[in-house]
C-alpha cells in the first residue's frame, strides 16, 4: 500500500512544484551518486548518470504508478543509466583477468601478501571491514563481470532481469556470474579464509 506522505509528495512532483523537485534532489543525489559509481568506477561518469537520471525522473514522474517506493523506482533508473554508460564504453575484447589470479611458487605456496586464511575472521576484521574489502574487490573486476555481480548479488535482479538490463542472453549472465564470483574469490583469497568466502559469495 502506497505511503500517504510519499503519494502526496509524488503529486507535488507531478504538478511541477519547484520546491518538491529541489527536495527530491537534496534527499537523493548522494546515494544515487554512490550507486552509479559502483557500476561505472568513475566519479565524472557517475555524476553524468545522476544528472541524466534526474532528468528522466522529472520527465517520467507522471508515469510512476507507485507499485514500488519512489526510491526503488529512482534506483532502477540510475542502474539503467549506469548500464547504458557501461555498454557504450565496452570494448569488444574482455579485459584481462591475469592480475586477479594468485601466483604460487614451485612448492605450491602463495606468492605475495601473507594469508590469514586459517584465522577466524571475527578475530581479524569486523563485518564492516569485510564488506569494504569485498566492495573494493568487486570494483576491480572487469566491467562485464562487475555489472552482472552487482545486478544479481547486490541488487537482487533475477537472471532474466539481468539479461534484459545488459542486453545479453541468460546463459551469458550465468557464465559471467560464475566467472565473476570465481575471480572475486581468487582476489580475496590472500586475506580471507575459504569458509568466509563461501559464506559471503
Amino acid at each position: 500500500m502506497p505511503n500517504k506522505n510519499e503519494t502526496q509528495f509524488v503529486a507535488r512532483l507531478v504538478s511541477g512544484e519547484r520546491q518538491a523537485f529541489k527536495a527530491l534532489v537534496e534527499e537523493n543525489a548522494g546515494w544515487m551518486l554512490q550507486l552509479a559509481k559502483r557500476y561505472t568506477k568513475s566519479e565524472a561518469t557517475a555524476a553524468d548518470c545522476v544528472q541524466e537520471s534526474f532528468l528522466l525522473v522529472f520527465r517520467k514522474i507522471g508515469d510512476f504508478e507507485e507499485r514500488s517506493s519512489l526510491r526503488s523506482w529512482i534506483r532502477s533508473i540510475v542502474v539503467s543509466q549506469a548500464l547504458m554508460k557501461l555498454r557504450k564504453s565496452a570494448q569488444s575484447d574482455e579485459q584481462s583477468l591475469d592480475h586477479f589470479i594468485p601466483e604460487f611458487d614451485r612448492d605450491g605456496l602463495l606468492v605475495g601478501p601473507v594469508s590469514i586464511a586459517n584465522d577466524p575472521v571475527e578475530a581479524v576484521v569486523s563485518q564492516r571491514e569485510v564488506s569494504s574489502i569485498v566492495r573494493v574487490a568487486i570494483a576491480e573486476l572487469p566491467d562485464s563481470y562487475r555489472a552482472v555481480l552487482l545486478l544479481r548479488d547486490i541488487e537482487g535482479y533475477s537472471t532474466r532481469e539481468t539479461a534484459e538490463a545488459l542486453a545479453i542472453s541468460e546463459s551469458a549472465v550465468r557464465t559471467r556470474l560464475h566467472r565473476g564470483r570465481s575471480e572475486l574469490k581468487k582476489q580475496l583469497l590472500p586475506t580471507m579464509s575459504p569458509k568466509t568466502l563461501d559464506d559471503i559469495l
